[in-house]
């Protein structure tokens, strides 16, 4: 069984910073199958970061590109998202996934199949 468990959501101006954790546990999980998705209130679930197949290129989703960093800490198998220069569309609920070696695409919330609680941001204006 695989969990992925997320901290560090908060309330934040505009223009500051957060930095989100994600902690797997199970035994075949590796941080790099990890991403982040976000949802917004009356939105669609929303690609954010991710890494390609072998941890070594990162990915992000456009409205991200240039503010936000996707990082690991492979001995403790956990992903991190900074967030920084956040805006109050950033404000969501950001929530880390980890999808299975096989997966076609990296980022289709369609091919990740754990799911952490998810943490809140709020980016106020």
């Amino acid at each position: 069984q695989v969990q992925l468990v997320e901290s560090g959501g908060g309330v934040v101006q505009a223009g500051g910073s957060l930095r989100l954790s994600c902690a797997a546990s199970g035994r075949t999980f590796r941080w790099y199958l990890a991403g982040w998705f976000r949802q917004a209130p009356g939105k669609e679930r929303e690609f954010v970061a991710t890494f390609n197949w072998s941890g070594s290129t990162t990915y992000y989703g456009d409205s991200v590109k240039g503010r936000f960093t996707i990082s690991s800490d492979n001995a403790q198998n956990t992903v991190y998202l900074q967030m920084d220069r956040l805006k109050p569309e950033d404000t969501a609920v950001y929530y880390c996934a980890g999808r299975t070696p096989w997966s076609a695409n990296l980022d289709s919330q369609d091919d990740y199949i754990y799911w952490g609680q998810g943490t809140q941001v709020t980016v106020s204006s």
